[in-house]
């Protein structure tokens, strides 16, 4: 599909509910979420997922300084959306693509819900970063523009744990190089909104879901947060996973997506219901 950043590879399902984007993170690709778009889930609601620009099947950017960065991948989802006719979604953001689709919360009132892992809401710049961030050696793998094959390997391993493959490691390879130094650079500069106050000021359902061996979160600043839509009242901590909780420990994530995602269709429905008697 051609957007105004580039041409960008889409993969979508048969399900006629509500459409379900699916956004992955830094130097992954939309094969990460293949358990999704293969579930019973995907035949009721559009699972659409798709490889950001620079990744995957996805052409590099046309102009990687606008393309690469929070805002710049929040516009290719909204274009994206658009050009799908899609008014009203919910998306599913993990890793780097969960501040992408706290981006798209931000900025689209066709946001119905919102569910993010390993991705802390964190306010803009680098004290922003510090504070919801772990301190840890590997971090600087995220920002490095040419990775080792040994560094592949660690980067799939430290994001994906037992569940990394090769294909998700020739995916780490084809990353545009210019993509992980720009992403890194626009995490600090903080040009984009200040994600503690979008959810402070939330009025959709937002779900925090992490494992409870997250390497890159501050699970302690997640707790913090005052969000008054957070869904079910709680963020949601999944036992023996890490920063991949919906591959790592599908039997204990599966149940909390599909119950998200029912109560995201019951209120998007309902405000239809009452926009249409308005």
């Amino acid at each position: 599909m051609r957007t105004t950043h580039g041409e960008v590879s889409v993969v979508e399902t048969c399900g006629k509910g509500l459409p379900v984007l699916l956004v992955h993170g830094n130097s992954s690709c939309k094969e990460v979420f293949r358990r999704q778009i293969e579930s019973p889930e995907a035949e009721i609601y559009r699972m659409i997922a798709f490889d950001l620009p620079g990744h995957g099947r996805s052409s590099d950017a046309c102009d990687p300084a606008r393309t690469y960065s929070v805002s710049g991948y929040a516009d290719v989802a909204l274009e994206l959306l658009d050009t799908l006719g899609i008014q009203h979604a919910a998306v599913f953001g993990w890793s780097y693509g969960g501040h992408i689709a706290l981006e798209m919360l931000h900025r689209h009132p066709g946001i119905a819900g919102v569910m993010i892992v390993g991705a802390p809401p964190i306010a803009s710049g680098i004290l922003g970063v510090m504070r919801g961030y772990q301190l840890r050696r590997d971090m600087h793998l995220l920002a490095k523009s040419r990775l080792t094959p040994r560094e592949i390997k660690r980067f799939a391993r430290v994001c994906l744990g037992e569940t990394s493959n090769r294909e998700l490691e020739r995916m780490i390879a084809r990353t545009d190089e210019r993509v992980r130094p720009l992403l890194a650079r626009s995490m600090m500069s903080g040009d984009w909104a200040d994600q503690k106050a979008v959810l402070e000021r939330a009025f959709v359902p937002v779900a925090i879901v992490n494992g409870s061996q997250e390497p890159f979160a501050e699970l302690s600043y997640l707790e913090s947060l005052c969000c008054p839509t957070l869904w079910e009242g709680r963020c949601h901590v999944l036992d023996g996973a890490g920063h991949a909780p919906f591959r790592q420990t599908p039997d204990s994530f599966d149940p909390v997506f599909r119950h998200f995602l029912e109560a995201v269709a019951r209120g998007n429905e309902s405000r239809s219901l009452l926009a249409r008697a308005g």
